[in-house]
């Protein structure tokens, strides 16, 4: 029962860091459920596909109703990020669990340096033209089938990919970003779950605790400065993505 308060305090979290940043949250939800929930690796990564679509779901919800949500890109970004989602999920199957969870703290870390880095800096005023229709289908692909292999919603891939390519406001990626999540999180999970099985009461647990955080942090998003919000993302991320590579080559 102690294990189970801590998980869902600790789901909370992941849905502030979901609807304030527009990613984070598998990022939080696979350590969470491996290293506190005690699941196996594979299990975790299709347990957090559940967990973070719906709360991406939710907590688009306050972005949308402020406009902060770019719905064309969103659209092509869901659709060919589906496609690369299912088929990275089928492909999870031929993967340990160690090497996946060891590739995806080395994502979170190369995509922390890029946004603290520098790239093109975001505009301060929504862009006015739509994002190239051929750079949203590539990188909708590349990032869905990221999203299906670690189990990651996409949104650690999805914000920077918007904001130092598209020179889209870090505010209006966020919105953006937790539609593509919710709709390529339902595609990962389709692909896992033809190997892999989901603790659904935990996971309904979860779900309903991050929704509530995300609900809030959705709120708190448009309040924050745009390169406020930029480096707590890039450094969050980093943070996470060194732990997460440590746990899994240090004895």
């Amino acid at each position: 029962m102690t294990i189970l308060l801590v998980t869902l305090a600790l789901a909370l979290l992941v849905g502030v860091s979901v609807g304030l940043l527009g990613g984070g949250g598998s990022i939080l939800a696979v350590p969470i459920l491996v290293y506190v929930a005690g699941l196996d690796p594979k299990v975790a990564i299709a347990t957090s596909l559940v967990v973070v679509g719906a709360t991406a779901a939710a907590g688009a919800i306050p972005h949308a109703l402020a406009g902060r949500v770019q719905w064309r890109t969103a659209a092509i970004f869901g659709v060919t990020g589906m496609v690369g989602a299912y088929g990275g999920g089928r492909a999870a199957a031929f993967v340990p669990g160690e090497w996946l969870l060891a590739a995806f703290g080395v994502m979170m870390a190369v995509t922390a340096v890029a946004m603290l880095g520098g790239g093109r800096r975001p505009s301060t005023e929504p862009r006015t033209g739509p994002l190239p229709l051929g750079h949203i289908v590539v990188e909708g692909l590349v990032i869905g089938a990221v999203t299906g292999l670690v189990g990651a919603g996409g949104g650690f891939l999805v914000v920077p990919a918007l904001v130092l390519l598209g020179g889209v406001p870090m505010a209006t990626a966020v919105g953006t970003s937790l539609v593509v999540i919710a709709v390529k999180s339902g595609a990962g999970l389709l692909g896992y779950l033809s190997s892999t099985s989901v603790d659904w009461r935990l996971a309904a647990a979860f779900t309903a605790a991050a929704i509530v955080g995300s609900l809030g942090g959705g709120r708190l998003a448009g309040r924050v400065p745009d390169e406020t919000l930029r480096r707590a993302f890039g450094w969050f991320v980093l943070a996470m993505g060194v732990v997460m590579i440590m746990q899994q080559f240090l004895p």
